[in-house]
């Protein structure tokens, strides 16, 4: 199989309320790709019938697009899973995107080939803000790293990557855990890496767009810690219906320790035994991790820049909740 401008693939794209200025943008950007050959399957998160009669007056002539609806509310995790599944299996590769966006032509037509050589390719974007289309950051500055790394701290944007088909049989269903840390690329990217391989690039293929209705937004660098505590702060009060000290540790620990836990002991479950690098990549974070591994991959990412400042804090914050489970699972 190679990869090339004749390979058919899908865009799979989570849609939710969107403003429909900026999903217009986003759908023509689709539309006008260099790359042709795809259908891009539209997920609507409630709503089905307006999202259907939008694409349908904008895009109705274009038999590439097409909108699958439910009306039970999943929320961007479980609606990228949604869509994903409903992916066809005559496409060869699945690109990710969000509701408002803007691509450049030639992005397909630059990330596709990669497939040849990985399994799950990632490029960079060009943040801007509105309103005026404000660059904050021209590239998100996304790097490759190691497997107990990219568990560590995500390196791959959904809405910036493509990855061969076959990766579903892996990925699917996408493991749970109640919080906002439990993120479709982040899995996808581990998925990769720990079988035939992930590879991040230099190029700049889209403008992500920050604006007051993200779900998770793109910075031009990493949170201060400030930053990281106000985050911690609003997660608790969210998840645990508090923002006192223990709540506040639960969720820390469930913003590190607890979702990579989650996807190291799902890849163990999954992956071959014995496919390279996989048990020194999850060891840091599996049920049962021993701390000097865990504080060496922790120590070692901070140090080399692969994991930033505020996502170590988080990962000292969670420890006194780990202790104690570790204590317990005795």
């Amino acid at each position: 199989m190679r990869f090339d401008s004749s390979t058919f693939g899908v865009v799979a794209l989570a849609a939710y309320q969107p403003n429909w200025e900026l999903f217009r943008t986003q759908l023509r950007t689709i539309q006008n790709q260099t790359h042709e050959r795809f259908l891009c399957l539209i997920s609507a998160d409630g709503g089905f019938a307006e999202v259907r009669d939008f694409v349908a007056g904008e895009f109705g002539g274009d038999e590439r697009f097409r909108v699958i609806g439910f009306e039970e509310r999943l929320g961007f995790y479980g609606n990228f899973e949604r869509v994903l599944q409903h992916a066809p299996a005559e496409a060869e590769w699945v690109a990710l995107s969000d509701q408002d966006d803007s691509w450049y032509p030639s992005k397909l037509e630059i990330l596709v080939p990669h497939l040849n050589d990985v399994s799950l390719v990632a490029a960079q974007a060009r943040v801007v803000r509105l309103p005026g289309n404000v660059v904050v950051t021209p590239s998100t500055q996304r790097k490759n790293v190691a497997l107990d790394a990219l568990l560590a701290q995500n390196q791959v944007t959904g809405s910036l990557c493509l990855f061969r088909r076959e990766l579903l049989d892996l990925a699917l269903p996408f493991p749970r855990l109640n919080t906002i840390s439990q993120v479709h690329d982040h899995w996808l990217a581990v998925c990769a890496k720990a079988t035939g391989g992930a590879l991040v690039v230099d190029d700049v293929v889209q403008d992500y767009v920050q604006h007051g209705g993200n779900v998770l937004g793109e910075v031009g660098g990493r949170k201060s810690i400030a930053k990281s505590f106000e985050h911690v702060t609003a997660l608790s009060r969210k998840f645990q219906g508090s923002s006192s000290p223990l709540a506040m540790l639960r969720t820390a620990n469930d913003l590190s320790f607890g979702w990579r836990r989650v996807m190291a002991d799902t890849l163990r479950k999954r992956v071959a035994a014995g496919s390279p690098g996989l048990d020194g990549g999850v060891a840091a974070f599996e049920t049962g991790h021993g701390w000097v591994s865990t504080s060496r991959a922790l120590v070692s990412g901070l140090r080399s820049g692969d994991i930033a400042l505020p996502c170590f804090v988080e990962f000292v914050a969670g420890v006194p909740v780990e202790l104690f489970a570790k204590g317990r699972r005795k």
